[in-house]
């Protein structure tokens, strides 16, 4: 959490500059075509499969167990299916060059900004398969901070690089190319250079792979199930963007791009703070300590749902004035829209149950997703076409209400916990209710005696030390009253500061 919090903060920094340096330097029109290209290219990589969540879940117990060879083969099996998966990205990558006049039909750019941006980008996800596909052992193996210093300081040096580029250099996007494909590569041979330093006897060969898939049949079977799971993960991802360059332009891709990197900022920020957990939770499954497992999750509810009202009350309460300040009212989206996508980000922030159903290895509903995916490009273009950007943002919540915040906790209980889902609904109404008192009551107090009119970043920050420590006073007080779960996350928490 420590390392991943550090580089969230100085990358989520330099992102907005960049992404201003962006905008005023080569215009809302390139944006808007890279984020369009990175879109085409999240397409190509649902070609993964899951094999990376697959082989996480497979070296849980010889990690656990100590059992070199077995991880060895494992990862022979994972380096053979990701050259696999390249060899398909680029197959399907030549193809779909052909049809860049037509996807790009629209842009007044040169056709050569589209071809070189996407084939960077490409070439810089390929890396990933065949050079540095051996990390997934440190995460599995709990050691998912190295990958971070890794992977989050090369990404803090290539947004240096690419600020200056932009800025002072002639043919700035062309640097801006040349710096993303370039630190790629010097983050990938870095990746490998710490995995062998802390897995000397990491030998594999991808080559024996096609073999040794014949050892570990479940590796397939998971990768089957989770690839289900990709596709809807792709398209709540990915596809909302193309849909609006559809119905409207790169340039209102551009504005909801704005929103998107605060709120992709503020996820990144979340799985910062929760994701390194995942393998710990994997070997908590392991132990087969369902008392345990149980009281672990409890308390991981309280604290998502908990810290994603926070979250979602600062949005509410910050962004459209953080916008303003940062590219210009114009870029401002409306009311409507904006609260649309406070309630995705809280269904997104509060997905507590994906993390054990990943360490139970629970993929089998590959139903759930198919439908998730229909629901969500089937409502988004159907409410797109009537209500604009509203409807297709209404289509991706339709979607999650009914599959992520319904389905899969009950999916979790049923098969997981095996236990009634009874007291999970009573719980989440509860918190629900809470997050309720807590907004009205900080809006009350904020806007009748503690208002700040925002017309530079020094009140902005005044604001959001305000917003931000009144909800959480008054949330916590709340919270700690009438849970008690959350009362025993506090003291946990009390106790580690006291003891550091």
């Amino acid at each position: 959490m420590q390392t991943a919090l550090l580089f969230y903060i100085i990358n989520l920094v330099l992102a907005f500059i960049s992404r201003k340096v962006f905008i005023d330097h080569l215009g809302i029109e390139v944006l808007g075509l890279n984020t369009t290209a990175t879109n085409i290219l999240g397409f190509l990589n649902i070609a993964e499969l899951g094999i990376g969540s697959a082989i996480s879940y497979t070296l849980y117990h010889p990690l656990f167990e100590k059992d070199r060879q077995m991880v060895n083969e494992i990862v022979s099996v994972q380096g053979w299916l990701y050259r696999k998966v390249a060899y398909v990205m680029i197959l399907g990558a030549c193809i779909l060059i052909f049809f860049f006049p037509l996807i790009f039909k629209k842009m007044e750019l040169p056709m050569w900004y589209a071809y070189a941006s996407f084939i960077v980008l490409l070439v810089s996800s390929l890396f990933g398969y065949f050079i540095n596909y051996r990390q997934i052992v440190l995460i599995a193996d709990q050691k998912e901070y190295k990958v971070t210093y890794c992977v989050q300081g090369g990404k803090t040096l290539k947004y240096i690089l690419q600020i200056i580029a932009i800025m002072w250099l002639m043919h700035g996007y062309v640097y801006w190319l040349v710096i993303e494909l370039l630190v790629s590569f010097i983050i990938a041979c870095a990746l490998n250079v710490i995995i062998k330093k802390e897995y000397f006897w990491l030998n594999t060969y991808p080559s024996k792979g096609k073999l040794l898939r014949k050892k570990y049949p479940e590796i397939i079977t998971k990768t089957k199930q989770l690839f289900f799971h990709r596709i809807a993960a792709f398209v709540l991802s990915q596809t909302s963007p193309l849909i609006i360059y559809a119905y409207a332009s790169l340039t209102l891709v551009a504005i909801y791009g704005n929103y998107m990197l605060i709120i992709g900022g503020i996820t990144l920020f979340v799985n910062s703070c929760f994701n390194g957990m995942s393998a710990g939770i994997g070997n908590l499954v392991a132990e087969g300590n369902k008392a345990k497992i149980k009281s672990f999750y409890w308390e991981m509810v309280a604290v998502r749902y908990w810290f994603a009202s926070i979250l979602c009350f600062s949005l509410f309460m910050l962004t459209n004035s953080f916008v303003s300040l940062w590219v210009g009212e114009k870029y401002i989206l409306p009311q409507s829209t904006f609260i649309l996508l406070l309630i995705y980000v809280f269904i997104v922030c509060t997905r507590v149950h994906d993390l054990f159903i990943a360490a139970f290895g629970m993929y089998q509903d590959i139903w759930a997703p198919a439908l998730e995916a229909g629901i969500n490009i089937g409502c988004s273009i159907l409410l797109g076409y009537y209500w604009g950007l509203n409807g297709i943002i209404g289509g991706v919540i339709l979607s999650l209400l009914l599959i992520i915040f319904c389905w899969k906790p009950y999916f979790l209980f049923r098969y997981g916990f095996r236990d009634s889902i009874k007291g999970y609904i009573f719980v989440c109404l509860k918190y629900l209710l809470l997050i309720f008192l807590a907004s009205f009551i900080t809006y009350q107090i904020i806007n009748v005696f503690m208002y700040i009119e925002v017309d530079n970043i020094m009140q902005w920050m005044m604001k959001a030390c305000l917003c931000v420590g009144v909800y959480f006073i008054v949330s916590v007080v709340l919270f700690r009253t009438f849970d008690s779960t959350f009362f025993k996350f506090i003291n946990r928490i009390v106790t580690l500061i006291y003891k550091r």
